[in-house]
């Protein structure tokens, strides 16, 4: 509905917008106490903690993983595209992982082994999710710039940082 009114306001009033569907964003500075955290800052917790994750689920549900990198390179060139007001765009990038396969990157780049163990399915939830980026390609000149690898390597070290310095894991 918000996309809707925003181009209704660009198209009645000239108020220039532009919306942006964001698919699962990861990266530094996520808090993996919040009920809003991603998957990806649980995993990272569990494997500094040494400690299996629970995957709702079978681990072969799909998600546009996203380096918050990229999208905020993304958030820029639409803020500063011309002629895009009143348009919507993915921000993904366009591919799809199984969360069985970030658990197994996740543990490759930490250099240990730890199962996962599986829990129920959230009811509801979307078995694959991925970006069509296309338009964000074509308008906006989008290109990510960080493989999945690159993201996880970059979160996985910012991780370390903050698990080290906090107080009440030392």
């Amino acid at each position: 509905m918000g996309e809707y009114y925003a181009s209704v306001f660009d198209s009645c009033f000239g108020l220039e917008t532009v919306a942006l569907r964001f698919f699962n964003v990861y990266g530094e500075r996520q808090d993996p106490s919040s009920p809003y955290s991603g998957v990806m800052s649980l995993f990272m917790t569990a494997v500094l903690e040494r400690s299996s994750p629970t995957i709702l689920g079978d681990g072969e549900q799909t998600r546009d993983f996203t380096y918050v990198e990229d999208v905020a390179a993304l958030c820029l060139k639409a803020a500063k595209a011309p002629g895009v007001s009143g348009k919507v765009y993915n921000a993904g990038n366009g591919h799809r992982f199984t969360l069985n396969y970030i658990w197994e990157q996740i543990q490759k780049i930490e250099g240990v082994t730890l199962s996962a163990k599986y829990g129920p399915s959230r009811a509801g939830d979307v078995r694959d999710s991925q970006a069509d980026t296309t338009a964000a390609r074509r308008d906006l000149g989008h290109d990510p710039q960080f493989s999945i690898e690159q993201g996880l390597r970059r979160t996985l070290a910012w991780y370390k940082t903050q698990y080290h310095a906090s107080p009440q894991r030392s």
